[in-house]
Formats: structure tokens, sequence, C-alpha cells
């Protein structure tokens, strides 16, 4: 039986960020949950703007999310098997040879909307005769190669003829295009070097891609692609558009992508599963829980759970379930990162404030909060000092709290707001926190002595 081949295809010439991770991240669930194979292919045929910086951080992105690959590529080492394709679609007439100069096209688009047509690639280049051709090589122009699109056999100038291109897609359902209204496509610039629009469909089909899972924005690509498949004498792969992300009030999230990339999200402090999470799960049926172990979002997985309606991305969802991913890991999953990051008190203290983090480092910051300096707020200046007055004896544990503050009411009468709020702002410098009981032995009485006096301790 075949295995499904999934790949993640990234041009490295940026840092991934949310919107292209969430490809990343459903073709890697369909791959595992299928017992398929997963490939990285590194676009990088874009001499200008490819980085290895880039390719470096990639991998290190995918890397820290979890999402293992089983190969892989990279276009600009296949420029060869591109050149064999070119010439098998030159050889039966799908590819041909274009000297028109973008001035010269546009102003052509410009004349054809006048007349309203639509305005797309006339074909001129088809009429051409070879010493037309030989000509304007030797006045130095280089030409740029189109795919024919198998839309019309009609003379230079006549109108297109409607041709649909029709497939099932996986998360669209049926889609058809009309490929009578599109230009045929520049695959091959006069440099030499291939768009993604050709390479794409050679790399799927040399690498038994067997589904293509990516946004939908890449819909009319993919009509034009599937004439590319058949001209090469190729079966065709599944596809699957999934709709694209937007902010959470509905705007577009392209201009907001630099603060929303990955290493922006681990910088922050972020927990990778967090992020898996959200980007399996959102603009989909499921509820959107976080899991420390994946293995339950890739049981779930289904093209069909994808709705086509944008998936609304908010940061503080992110926030948020990061936080209830926190609650739920042990002592035993932190214990090195905590050490690493200063905090001390082993298990008792990450039990006791694990709630309170919204990311790791927050633990950080309670410690300090715990141990010191902290700068007292003293409200109710009577109050403290009785409340300090009755302060017991250590040693100090989870009953310490209880037996204080149940000292101090019976001799001040406050309970209550009255009674807790005044110690919290004393003993942390703040309004809110963990469990006083749980963090009141990790302060310890001779720095609460001093921070009920005012001190900062």
């Amino acid at each position: 039986m075949t295995k499904n081949v999934l790949r993640f295809a990234p041009s490295p010439t940026g840092r991934l960020h949310i919107g292209n991770i969430r490809t990343a991240v459903l073709n890697w669930l369909f791959a595992r949950q299928t017992g398929g194979k997963f490939i990285l292919r590194l676009d990088d045929t874009d001499r200008e703007r490819s980085r290895e910086e880039f390719v470096t951080a990639i991998r290190e992105d995918l890397h820290w999310l979890g999402l293992g690959w089983d190969r892989e590529e990279r276009q600009t080492a296949r420029i060869s098997r591109y050149d064999a394709a070119a010439e098998r679609l030159e050889a039966v007439g799908r590819l041909y040879p274009c000297y028109e100069t973008e001035d010269e096209l546009e102003r052509r688009r410009k004349l054809q909307r006048a007349r309203g047509l639509p305005p797309i690639y006339d074909r001129a280049a088809l009429a051409l005769a070879p010493d037309e051709r030989r000509r304007l090589e030797r006045e130095g122009r280089r030409p740029h190669w189109r795919f024919r699109l198998d839309n019309s056999d009609a003379a230079h100038g006549a109108a297109p003829v409607p041709t649909l291109v029709d497939w099932a897609d996986l998360v669209r359902g049926d889609q058809a295009i009309d490929v009578g209204s599109l230009s045929d496509p520049v695959v091959r610039r006069e440099d030499g070097t291939y768009l993604y629009t050709f390479t794409s469909v050679v790399d799927d089909i040399d690498m038994s891609v067997t589904h293509v899972v990516r946004g939908e924005d890449h819909v009319t690509n993919t009509a034009v692609q599937l004439q590319i498949f058949d001209a090469l004498g190729a079966d065709r792969p599944r596809f699957a558009h999934h709709s694209l992300l937007v902010a959470a009030d509905g705007s577009a999230l392209s201009k907001r992508l630099g603060a929303l990339s990955i290493e922006s999200l681990r910088a922050e402090g972020l927990e990778p599963q967090a992020v898996v999470c959200l980007a399996a799960l959102l603009g989909t049926s499921d509820a959107i829980e976080v899991h420390s172990d994946l293995a339950p979002v890739i049981a779930g997985f289904a093209f069909d759970k994808i709705s086509r309606a944008p998936g609304r991305f908010d940061h503080s969802e992110l926030l948020q379930l990061n936080a209830r991913l926190l609650a739920k890991l042990s002592f035993a999953e932190v214990a090195d990162r905590l050490a690493a990051n200063g905090v001390g008190g082993g298990a008792a203290f990450w039990e006791a404030t694990r709630a309170n983090c919204t990311v790791l480092g927050d633990a950080a910051r309670w410690w300090r909060v715990a141990t010191g300096p902290v700068a007292p707020v003293i409200e109710m200046r009577d109050f403290i000092e009785k409340a300090a007055a009755l302060l017991p004896p250590e040693p100090w544990d989870g009953e310490t709290w209880r037996a204080w503050t149940q000292a101090v009411k019976e001799a001040t009468g406050a309970k209550g707001r009255a009674l807790f709020h005044p110690l919290r702002l004393a003993l942390t410098g703040l309004d809110a926190g963990p469990e006083l009981a749980r963090l009141l032995p990790f302060i310890g009485r001779e720095r609460a002595k001093a921070r009920l006096a005012g001190k900062t301790a």
C-alpha cells in the first residue's frame, strides 16, 4: 500500500510565522496520523532573497515545535530536473519562448482593457518565425518561457475559450477554475531561473507527493499546476486548501506577521505545544485545547473539520492556552528549565506558583517575590503592626498562613478582603498572586517581619 507523502515548502526569504506554521502543522499531522512521510522542501530558487540564515532558522523553528521531518530537499540542488521537465514540455509544444519586455506587456494589457477584453497574454510569441526569434536574440533579448494552458488553440488576438479544471478539494469540496481567463504562466525567467508554479509540480512528481495541503490563496495556482501535472503525464496529488488566518478583529494578519514569527513567540517564552495546538485546532470544529503530548491532536485530525471561514488568531488566546498548559505540567517536566532560570524551592514551589504563570519565566518572577528584595506596600499601618506581632515562630509550613490569619482575625476583628488584602500588599507588594498559604513558607519569618515593618526585603 502506497504511503501518504506530504511536504512543507517554505521559501528561505524570512522567518516562519504563525500563518505558514499552520500549514506545516496540518501537513505534519496528516502524515503522522496515516504513517506517511513528511518532507521539508526548501524552495530556495529566489537567488536575490533566499538567505542561508533563514534556512537555519526554518530548521530551528520546526525542531523547537517538534515537527520533525523524514526527508529534506532543496530546489537549488534540482535544477537539472527542472531543465529536463522543461525540455519535455517544449518538445510537445506546451512550453514556448516569449521576448516581450514588461513595458510592452503592460501596453498590451491596457489596450485589451480598452477593448473590453481580459488583460491576459495574447500568445503573440507563438506567431514568431525562427528568424524573428534569432533577430530578437541578436538584439540582446533573452526569452522568458511560458506554459501554454490547454484553454484555446485560437490564433493571436482571439478571445480565450473557457476551459474548466476541476478537482475534489479535501477542505473546500468540489472546485472548478476557468483557466480560459488566465494568462499562460511564466515558468522560467530570462535569467534561466524557474518559478514556483513549475518547480513545485516537478518536485511533487519526483518526490511522489500524494497530498498538497496549503492556503486557499493557491486555489487558482492549483488549476494551472494540474494542467502541468497532466502535460508531464503524472498522477495528480490530492489537494486541500485551508482558509487563511485573520486577526481577532477580522482584519488582515499579514502586516503583523513580524511580531508573530515563531522566533518572537519562542522569545516570549511560549511553550511549543501551545503554539502547535492552536495552529492545529484554530479554524476547525474542534474545541481549542492544549496537550503536552500531541498524540490526541494527531488522532483527532480530519480535513472535514477545517472550516472554510478564516481562522481568527488572537494572541491573548495563545497566552491563555500557554497558561493552561503550564498548569498541567509536573515539576519533573520543567525542573531543568526552572533551575536554569534560577528558580529554587523544588516541586513545592512549582506547585505553589504554576497556576499563576502565563509563561514559564513567570516562575522566576514569583521566586523573586518570595525571596526578595520586594518593596512592601503598607496600608492600615496599625493593622499591619498588630499582624506582625502575631507572626508565629518557625518552622513554617502549609498550615502557617491559616493559623496566623486566624489569630489576626481574632485580635483585630478584620475578615475577608479587609484581612487578607493588606497582608498580601505588605508581604508581596502586589494586589494578586499565588496563594499566600503556599507562598508564605518560602518568604520565611525574617523576611515577612521586615516587609511588615515596611522595609524592602
